[in-house]
């Protein structure tokens, strides 16, 4: 029996090493590539690109989901010639990421005429959220935000001398200075609130019609995310908190790249008489676990719901807030159950 366990936990041993290798090889390649312009050009040419026009990515529709094509750098040269554009243009290309396997993928920005070429439609990033896979969706927010960050970093804050990328797009660097400039995030802290048996959920006017959400807020400068939630609790709904849980995090590019940093919190006690600030929030509300998990349980696209008189609607699946929920649902039903 011992010499049996001892084989299986070499085996293990063995399969998480290789799993850690895989990941390894693959960040220092992608360090490789963000650090050497020439290893960058050489990637491309065995590469990959996913195409945008104005921020909104390329896709093909299948049935009731996205698809994302991809083009090789042989296939985009093509194409810009075919429509009279210097291949040059693929200079403009950042890269996003890679394959296990080291096949690089890179984003560009183009005109919106190769549409009909390529079969498909230049679709806002945000509309499509509902139909696009995970890996789809994480892959084209990285390529939003940098695409974005790169347009909004044309030219050096000191100098006002135009700022040169390099062939990553991972910086930008002032010729007259040598400052780099790197892409930046800004820290949101998103929380939901709860007072034991409810969670608190707020919309504001910019939402869908009958959403809400939890309560978000960027962190200001010398504030820690402890010190943020309270503040923005406080600003938002009038209720202090306590007992803070940090719970995941996510980049999120709209409408400029963030990263969410999503934390559950309950109100201090006899803290649950709502006062909600109109310069912040259009309304909140605690909403019971049978509220909650009734709309979890709704079927459909977002898309689609927006127009359905739901007496609540909440985040795509997409969305941080929307595993916070579910979250939030699934461990009040196993203490109910367990009780």
């Amino acid at each position: 029996m011992s010499l049996y366990c001892g084989t299986i936990c070499r085996r293990k041993s063995f399969w998480w090493y290789r799993l850690l290798s895989t990941y390894v090889n693959k960040t220092r390649y992608l360090f490789e590539l963000k650090e050497d312009d020439e290893a960058c050009r050489k990637a491309r040419q065995t590469g990959v690109f996913y195409l945008f026009h104005d921020l909104a990515p390329l896709l093909q529709t299948s049935g009731r989901q996205y698809l994302v094509p991809r083009l090789s750098q042989a296939e985009l040269e093509r194409l810009l010639g075919k429509f009279g554009q210097d291949s040059q243009r693929i200079e403009d290309s950042v890269l996003i990421g890679c394959s296990n396997q080291h096949e690089a993928w890179f984003a560009l920005d183009l005109e919106p005429e190769v549409e009909a070429e390529l079969g498909g439609s230049f679709i806002s990033l945000r509309r499509a959220l509902s139909q696009l896979s995970s890996m789809d969706s994480s892959l084209l927010f990285t390529a939003r935000a940098l695409l974005r960050w790169q347009d909004g970093h044309q030219f050096c804050s000191r100098s006002g001398q135009p700022t040169k990328k390099n062939v990553a797009g991972s910086k930008r660097v002032c010729p007259s200075n040598n400052i780099i400039y790197y892409p930046q995030m800004a820290p949101v802290v998103i929380t939901l609130v709860t007072d034991g048996a409810r969670c608190l959920l707020a919309r504001q006017s910019s939402f869908p019609k009958g959403m809400y959400s939890a309560l978000a807020g960027f962190c200001d400068i010398g504030e820690s995310v402890e010190e943020a939630i309270r503040r923005e609790v406080a600003e938002e709904v009038g209720l202090e908190v306590e007992n803070l849980q940090y719970s995941t995090s996510q980049h999120w590019p709209f409408p400029n790249s963030s990263l969410m940093i999503a934390c559950h919190a309950t109100a201090k006690p006899g803290q649950t008489e709502i006062q909600v600030n109109p310069r912040e929030l259009e309304a909140a509300a605690w909403f019971s676990l049978d509220e909650v998990a009734a709309a979890l349980m709704r079927k459909g696209s977002f898309i689609q719901q927006q127009s359905d008189a739901l007496p609540l609607l909440l985040p795509p699946k997409l969305a941080v807030a929307h595993h916070m929920i579910k979250t939030w649902v699934e461990t009040q039903t196993c203490s109910s159950l367990a009780a």
